[in-house]
């Protein structure tokens, strides 16, 4: 018997199961699996009595390692959500070696997040924390954080229990009013391996509080993503401190982000210092780089970044008929590299613009401090590569 059970129908539509007796008739091969290992529920949506029914057959499922409800909830009142959802995570806190669940694209919003904390904070074995296009909003987002904070007091209390791994919370509106909460919630897991926040409205002072006071202290990161999130040069200069002690990073994806022309630079000198020699990829499209950014980049894949398989800088302001380019073509050819993306979208600088980084940069944050605090493919990858894995 098959240690994953799917939950789906005989043609393939989606299933709309509101009762008990509605989820029956799916889930009589799960109720006879004892050994089920993974279970995906996706795209069909489940109301109250059904999550219910469910519930009580998840709590015999001991070996359960991976629980994927991404996308469960569509077409369901406000007011079914809470209990629905409750219903499985009470219990799968049961479950001792549940160590990945899936909450991704269900529209939770602020009012779930007690729901999620009470799972989170309790969630002992889990390692993969995936969260990602939920509408939690900056106090929802805060709410979770201190959820995650308050898990790593119950896994230091226990050597039994694993570190937290994974956190994806993207598309969430986190913004910066729950930075403070996310960057103790990072300092907490220093063993976190990958973290995925990309397009949560972070502005400049909450990407810098992000950066210095919480991700600083997870030395063992393999990959990184922040994009669409907007950093200037003070999130930038964040970034070019943090990025010397991940010295495990692989994957940096920081692509429009507006890094602007001072930060392109700050970034590119911190990575020519070699502190980060296993990186493979760097995302840094639509940032307003400039030539004198493009440069420093040059010299740091020289210098620093031997095993850099890819990198991304389209969309920046320099001209893609500039000599760097045909230098850093060939310098990828010459590794066997994949190496620079199509620069199809560029923006020349003008020299008014080259002259000056620090005015220009001064107008940037400038006009951020003016700015009130206000179905993801990276997360269906990532998924999808651990459905695909050797469950361990």
């Amino acid at each position: 018997m098959s240690n994953v059970f799917i939950l789906k129908s005989g043609d393939g539509k989606p299933l709309k199961l509101d009762q008990a007796a509605d989820i029956e008739p799916h889930i009589v091969t799960l109720k006879a699996n004892a050994d089920v290992e993974e279970i995906r529920l996706g795209g069909n949506t489940l109301g109250v009595e059904a999550c219910k029914a469910l519930a009580e057959v998840l709590l015999e499922k001991k070996n359960l390692k991976i629980f994927n409800a991404a996308d469960i909830f569509t077409g369901r009142l406000i007011s079914e959500i809470p209990d629905a959802l409750s219903a499985l995570l009470t219990a799968l806190l049961t479950l001792p070696k549940l160590h990945t669940v899936d909450l991704s694209d269900n529209a939770f919003g602020g009012r779930l997040a007690e729901v999620l904390r009470d799972f989170y904070s309790k969630a002992g074995p889990l390692r993969h924390l995936l969260l990602n296009n939920n509408g939690l909003g900056p106090a929802g987002g805060a709410i979770v954080a201190n959820s995650i904070k308050d898990l790593a007091v119950l896994k230091a209390s226990d050597p039994s229990l694993p570190p937290l791994e994974t956190i994806v919370c993207g598309r969430n509106r986190l913004e910066n009013g729950s930075m403070e909460a996310w960057a103790a919630a990072y300092a907490a897991h220093k063993t976190l391996k990958t973290v995925k926040m990309v397009q949560n409205g972070i502005r400049p002072e909450g990407i810098q509080i992000l950066l210095r006071d919480g991700l600083l202290y997870c030395q063992d990161l393999l990959h990184l993503d922040l994009q669409d999130n907007t950093f200037t040069e003070l999130g930038s200069s964040a970034l070019a401190i943090a990025v010397e002690g991940w010295t495990k990073l692989e994957v940096l994806g920081v692509a429009d982000c507006l890094l602007s022309a001072r930060g392109g630079l700050l970034l590119g000198e911190a990575l020519q210092k070699g502190a980060n020699p296993d990186l493979t990829k760097l995302s840094l499209q639509y940032n307003e780089i400039d030539i004198v950014g493009a440069k420093a980049i040059k010299n740091a894949v020289v210098a620093g970044l031997s095993k850099l398989e890819v990198l991304e800088l389209n969309g920046n302001k320099f001209s893609e008929e500039d000599p760097l380019v045909e230098e850093l073509r060939e310098l990828f050819e010459e590794r066997g590299f994949e190496g620079l993306d199509s620069l199809s979208d560029m923006e020349e600088d003008s020299e008014d613009e080259d002259e000056d980084y620090d005015e220009s940069d001064k107008d940037d944050e400038d006009d951020e401090k003016k700015v009130p605090v206000k179905k993801d493919d990276t997360v269906d990858e990532l998924t999808s590569a651990m459905e695909g894995a050797k469950i361990a």
